[in-house]
């Protein structure tokens, strides 16, 4: 009787935990590719720890109760005029998405290595763009489907969470300034992704396997959208990242603009 109130409990509380670091907001090296690419101060983490199990199939209750938990209310906010604020309103629904994760390497990058994108030396090819000046084959393999690279990484791949989080660090803030090799992006990725996701050893196979569900949320209030951002853009996103046993979830986000701010 007890699993069975836990599968099908509708409410989750939430705590904070402030002493959950995240490296990749702690790392020097890494706050300064984040200034560089115009997305310091604007990306941010935190976790919490909830009290009931978490099921992917009930994602969209557990989304909305976080969203309308008090103890996550208190230190949510939303970017507004260039500033950090409170959220004004009560969320009222959310949409949510769940997003692929089950890479536990870096080897869905390895196309791209041996496609025309980049050089053997790790540079990016530059290409011409009528709209993009400084345009390049990386960012054309991103972003438009028509590029013949797009597909360099397979559909299913560029679902994952590993690749869109690369996409979203090689894509940048309002005021980027890009890599000129991919290296950087690649690092940067990996740690990010390891500090976001659990996985677990099979005790006989010993094979690795991520044990997480990351969920894409966007959250409404009576006006509208209202996090992570009130405009829809590709580069302001949110992910939960959910750990169903440790019962801990970290809150991934970005808000796009113009500015780098420190934390």
């Amino acid at each position: 009787m007890a699993g069975e109130k836990c599968a099908f409990e509708q409410t989750f509380s939430f705590n904070p935990l402030p002493s959950k670091k995240f490296s990749f907001l702690q790392d020097k090296d890494t706050l300064g590719l984040f200034m560089k690419w115009s997305m310091l101060g604007r990306i941010s983490a935190q976790s919490y720890s909830f009290d009931q199990c978490f099921y992917p199939y009930n994602s969209q209750n557990f989304a909305l109760s976080f969203f309308r938990d008090p103890n996550v209310v208190a230190g949510l906010r939303q970017m507004a005029a260039g500033a950090w604020v409170p959220l004004d309103s009560p969320v009222v629904s959310v949409d949510v998405e769940v997003v692929p994760c089950s890479k536990v390497s870096m080897e869905l990058f390895d196309p791209i290595y041996s496609s025309g994108i980049l050089r053997p030396s790790g540079h990016v090819v530059k290409c011409f763009h009528d709209v993009y000046p400084d345009y390049d084959e990386l960012r054309q393999m991103l972003q438009e489907e028509d590029s013949e690279h797009y597909y360099v990484v397979g559909r299913e791949e560029r679902g994952e969470f590993l690749f869109r989080l690369f996409k979203h660090l090689c894509l940048g803030g309002e005021l980027c300034q890009y890599e000129d090799t991919v290296a950087p992006y690649i690092s940067t990725t990996k740690q990010i992704y390891k500090d976001l996701i659990s996985v677990q050893k099979d005790p006989e196979t010993k094979e690795i396997s991520v044990v997480s569900t990351v969920l894409k949320v966007c959250a409404y209030d009576e006006y509208g959208r209202c996090y992570p951002g009130r405009r829809d853009e590709e580069q302001t996103f949110a992910y939960m990242i959910v750990d169903p046993f440790k019962r801990h979830v970290a809150l991934f986000s970005h808000c796009y603009g113009t500015g780098s701010f420190t934390l």
